[in-house]
C-alpha cells in the first residue's frame, strides 16, 4: 500500500513539474510573439503616417513652387492652382492664399475681396473686429482666397492672421525659416470645428527675399495620424506639444478631443516620432489587449491540461488500489467516530464546568455580606433563571450564538412588557449572551421597586448600534428608566454594582457608565463589536464536524 502511494506521488509529481514547464514556456513564447507583433504593426503605422505626412508636406512645396506672387494684389490667386493640388490629395479641410500686405495694399485688397464676391471684404482681426490700418506698422498676413469655398469657408476672407495665436507664430516661424512650418493642433473653420493642423508654405517670388505670402493647407488630426483599424493591435494618440502631459484622442467617429494623463494612467506600450511641417510630433501607442494576461491564460490552459492528465495516470493507479483501501476507510471512520464522541464529552464537560462556575458565583454573591433572605432567594432564583433561559436559547443554536433580541424575553427578564427593545439584529457569541443575559436581569430586577415620580411605573428603553466599519465597529448599547431617580429606585446589590461595572464590561472587553439624569437612570455599555460577536467558542465544536485522520 506504501509503495503504491510512493508510486502515485511520484507520477504525480512528475506530471506536475512537466506541466508547469510546458505553461511556463507557453507563456514566455504567447508574450514575446504578442509583443513581437506589436511592434512591427506599431512600426506599420507610424511608417505610413510618416509616408502620407511626407506627401502633404510634398504637395505644400509643389504647390509654393507653382505659385507666382502678383504684381497686384488679387482674391482668387488659387485659381490656377486648382487642378494641380487636386492632383495631389484631397483629404485637405482648406488651402488658401494668405498675402503679406503693406498698410497702404488694404483698401486695394478689401476692393478686391468685394469684386470677388466675399459676403465680409473688410480687412479686420481674427476676432472679426475691424482693423484700423493708421496704427499698422508693418506688413500683415491677409486671407485673400482659399478653397473649398462653401458657406463655413465663404466668410474667412479678408482676416488678419499676423496675431492669431496659434498661425500667427507660424507664420512668422515659416517666413523666417523660408520653408514649410505646422502649426500646433488648432480647431479648423470655427472655435467648435474639427481639430487639425496648419501647413504653411511661404512663397517667395524670383529675385526676392522676403516671401510676398504663403499658401496653406489644413488638416484634419484624425484621418491624418490617429485614425485606426477596428481590428488593430493598438490604439493611438498624439501628445500635444504644448503640454507634455496631453494627449489627442480619436473615438469611433473620428472626432478628436483631448485628454490628460494622470500619475497613475497606464503606462504606454511605446512611442514613435514622425516629422511633419518642420516639428517632430510624438505618436503614443497603447495595446488594445492584454498580452500579458493573455500569455498567463493560456499557460493557465495549458497547465490545466497537464495536471488533468497527471490527475487521469494516478487515478487509473489509484483504482487498482481502491479494494484495499475500502477496509482501511472502514477502520479510521470508527476511529474517527470514536475521536468525535470523546470530543464531544470533553466539551460537554467544558460546558458545564463553566456553567457550575457561574452559578457558583452568582450563589456565592448574591447570599454574601448576611443579605435578607427573601431578597436574596428572589434575585438568586431570578438570575439563574436568567442563566436558564440564555443556556436553553445556546443549545437550540447548538453554541453558535444567539439573537441579541431574544435575550429580552418575559421568560428571563422581569418587566419586560414595560421594556422598549430597539436595535439592528445582531448575534451574539455565547459567552457575551450569558454576560449580557445577566446584565439585562439586573437592570431590570432593580427598576421597580415602588412608583415613580409620576406616580407610574417607570417607562424603560433598552437600545443598541453598531458605529463604525470593521474590523473597528464597536457596539453601544444604552438602558434608561424615565420617570425615575434615585429616591425611587431600588439599590442596586453588590452582586449587581460588580457586574454593571466590572464584570460585564470586562468581558466584553468595554467600559461601562451609569448615571441619574433629571428624570431617568442610565446605564450604557460601550464594547468592541469583534469581542460582542466573538466566536472562538465555536472552535471547539467546529472540530467535531472535521474529518479524523488516523496517526501514522
Amino acid at each position: 500500500m506504501l509503495r503504491l502511494g510512493v508510486i502515485i506521488g511520484v507520477i504525480a509529481l512528475i506530471g506536475t513539474a512537466l506541466s508547469g514547464l510546458a505553461a511556463y514556456r507557453v507563456h514566455d513564447q504567447e508574450l514575446a510573439i504578442d509583443r513581437i507583433a506589436l511592434a512591427r504593426a506599431i512600426d506599420v503605422h507610424a511608417s505610413l503616417v510618416q509616408d502620407r505626412l511626407t506627401e502633404r508636406e510634398l504637395l505644400a512645396r509643389v504647390a509654393s513652387g507653382l505659385f507666382r506672387a502678383p504684381s497686384v494684389i488679387k482674391a482668387n490667386m488659387l485659381e490656377p492652382l486648382r487642378s494641380s493640388i487636386y492632383a495631389f490629395k484631397t483629404d485637405f479641410v482648406v488651402a488658401s492664399w494668405i498675402a503679406r500686405l503693406r498698410p497702404d495694399e488694404l483698401p486695394i485688397a478689401q476692393a478686391e475681396l468685394r469684386q470677388a464676391g466675399f459676403p465680409n471684404p473688410t480687412i479686420r482681426n481674427y476676432d472679426d473686429k475691424p482693423l484700423d490700418a493708421a496704427t499698422l506698422t508693418g506688413p500683415i498676413d491677409v486671407l485673400m482666397d482659399l478653397e473649398p469655398r462653401n458657406a463655413d469657408t465663404l466668410k474667412l476672407p479678408g482676416v488678419a492672421l499676423d496675431r492669431q495665436p496659434i498661425v500667427g507664430p507660424m507664420l512668422t516661424r515659416a517666413m523666417a525659416e523660408g520653408k514649410p512650418v505646422a502649426s500646433d493642433p488648432t480647431p479648423l473653420l470655427r472655435a467648435n470645428g474639427p481639430i487639425g493642423i496648419v501647413l504653411a508654405a511661404p512663397v517667395v517670388p524670383q529675385g526676392a527675399t522676403a516671401p510676398a505670402g504663403f499658401v496653406t493647407f489644413s488638416y484634419e488630426i484624425g484621418p491624418m495620424l490617429l485614425t485606426n483599424d477596428d481590428l488593430s493591435l493598438f490604439s493611438v494618440a498624439l501628445k500635444d506639444p504644448r503640454n507634455a502631459s496631453d494627449e489627442l484622442v480619436a473615438n469611433d467617429q473620428g472626432a478628436v478631443s483631448g485628454r490628460t494623463r494622470g500619475a497613475d494612467a497606464p503606462a504606454p506600450s511605446s512611442t514613435r516620432t514622425v516629422t511633419f511641417g518642420n516639428h517632430d510630433w510624438s505618436l503614443v501607442y497603447y495595446a488594445k489587449s492584454n498580452s500579458v494576461r493573455r500569455a498567463q491564460q493560456t499557460a493557465a490552459i495549458v497547465g490545466v491540461i497537464g495536471l488533468a492528465l497527471t490527475g487521469i495516470i494516478c487515478g487509473l493507479f489509484g483504482y487498482v488500489a481502491y479494494n484495499n483501501l475500502r477496509l482501511s476507510r472502514e477502520i479510521q471512520v470508527r476511529i474517527g467516530f470514536e475521536r468525535r464522541l470523546t470530543a464531544v464529552i470533553d466539551e460537554l464537560n467544558h460546558r458545564v464546568k463553566n456553567i457550575l462556575a457561574v452559578i457558583q458565583s452568582i450563589v456565592t454573591r448574591t447570599l454574601r455580606h448576611g443579605s435578607d433572605i427573601d431578597v436574596a432567594r428572589e434575585l438568586l432564583i431570578g438570575r439563574i433563571h436568567a442563566m436558564s433561559n440564555v443556556v436553553t436559547l445556546l443549545s437550540e443554536s447548538q453554541w453558535q450564538g444567539v439573537q441579541l433580541r431574544g435575550l429580552f424575553e418575559s421568560r428571563a427578564i422581569p418587566h419586560a412588557d414595560r421594556i422598549a427593545v430597539t436595535g439592528p439584529d445582531i448575534t451574539v457569541s455565547a459567552r457575551a449572551a450569558q454576560s449580557l443575559s445577566l446584565l439585562f436581569f439586573e437592570l431590570a430586577s432593580h427598576s421597580d421597586e415602588g412608583l415613580s415620580l409620576v406616580g407610574k411605573h417607570p417607562h424603560i428603553t433598552a437600545k443598541w448600534d453598531v458605529t463604525g466599519e470593521e474590523p473597528n465597529a464597536v457596539f453601544q448599547f444604552r438602558w434608561e428608566e424615565f420617570n425615575t431617580s434615585e429616591a425611587t429606585r431600588r439599590p442596586d446589590s453588590d452582586f449587581g454594582l460588580i457586574l454593571l461595572d466590572r464584570v460585564a464590561p470586562e468581558a466584553l472587553g468595554g467600559t461601562s457608565k451609569r448615571f441619574f439624569t433629571e428624570a431617568s437612570y442610565v446605564y450604557e455599555l460601550t464594547a468592541p463589536m469583534e469581542t460582542v460577536v466573538d466566536i472562538t467558542e465555536r472552535d471547539r465544536t467546529e472540530q467535531f464536524s472535521a474529518p479524523v485522520h488516523p496517526s501514522r
